[in-house]
């Protein structure tokens, strides 16, 4: 197994540190403080991160063909233009539920966005998983969700990779990138170490897993199960990962601080930090909402 060890690319202190995803037309990534509201863009060649503070939890970020940005919100979906700072609420399909929010999400290859929600008190069974077409039509794919997290696609669009965290398992179904439509769910991976959290995938079809409570993102080859490659990082709550950089050679990895007390913070100083590391594999582009 291959061993890879992460740089601090930027010591963000962030709380809940979350859903990196790389903007190609910007060329910085996006990535979000779920506890303390914040959407952050961070330039990685300059160090330079811009900070929009929301009037509640953010669970996500996803860039569009429009040029601004979905957010996931604990009040909806909404659409931001960071050049003029506009937030606009586009639809709350769990108005009803104030108690839940959104948390991962990602785009799949028709560009529909799939995102998942959870209970803020991670009460299970409480989240859903929805598919929202570029029309914004919304339809609830999957209900009993605990804490909906990393999602990705193979490269034939045949395939989807779904993780609800507390299940410790990468499922897959079978996926119909005409219709967005799901079946025949079936375990792919089984997580013995940390629970998994966000995920992306390779151009050779690996997903890449961040493990909270592991130390670090474990690579799965899914045909085989194996583990193939691991990223150590100096922090135990790794939440998420996305590829990007001008090559897509370049694997982004966020951090949380939240459960450390005093003893904790000086054991792990970089905690809620964005890490880097150059895996020797790329990754897809970013796929855009296409709404």
């Amino acid at each position: 197994m291959n061993k890879l060890a992460a740089e601090c690319v930027f010591r963000a202190g962030a709380v809940l540190g979350e859903g990196p995803v790389w903007d190609v037309a910007r060329q910085r990534l996006w990535w979000v403080d779920i506890e303390r509201r914040e959407l952050h863009s961070l330039e990685p060649a300059s160090c330079v991160d811009c900070t929009w503070t929301f009037e509640q939890r953010i669970g996500f970020v996803v860039p569009t063909v429009c040029g601004d940005l979905i957010v996931g919100t604990q009040r909806g979906l909404m659409r931001f233009d960071p050049s003029a700072g506009t937030v606009t609420l586009v639809a709350d399909p769990e108005s009803h539920i104030p108690e839940n929010r959104f948390n991962d999400a990602k785009c799949d290859p028709a560009g529909r966005l799939w995102a998942g929600t959870m209970s803020v008190s991670e009460a299970p069974g409480l989240g859903s998983l929805y598919r929202v077409d570029g029309a914004w039509r919304i339809d609830r794919m999957l209900a009993g969700v605990s804490i909906s997290n990393g999602l990705a696609w193979a490269s034939d669009s045949r395939t989807m990779y779904y993780i609800d965290s507390p299940t410790r398992r990468v499922d897959t179904f079978d996926f119909d990138s005409f219709t967005g439509d799901i079946a025949n769910r079936r375990t792919a991976i089984e997580i013995a170490e940390g629970f998994p959290d966000g995920m992306c995938i390779d151009t050779a079809g690996n997903l890449w897993v961040a493990l909270w409570g592991g130390w670090g993102v474990a690579c799965y080859d899914p045909r085989t199960r194996a583990e193939v490659a691991r990223v150590e990082v100096p922090v135990e709550a790794v939440t998420s990962c996305c590829f990007g950089g001008p090559a897509w050679n370049e694997l982004y990895i966020p951090t949380a601080s939240r459960d450390l007390d005093a003893k904790g913070h000086a054991q792990q100083p970089l905690a809620g930090s964005v890490f880097r590391v150059y895996p020797g594999i790329t990754g897809p582009p970013t796929q855009l909402f296409a709404g």
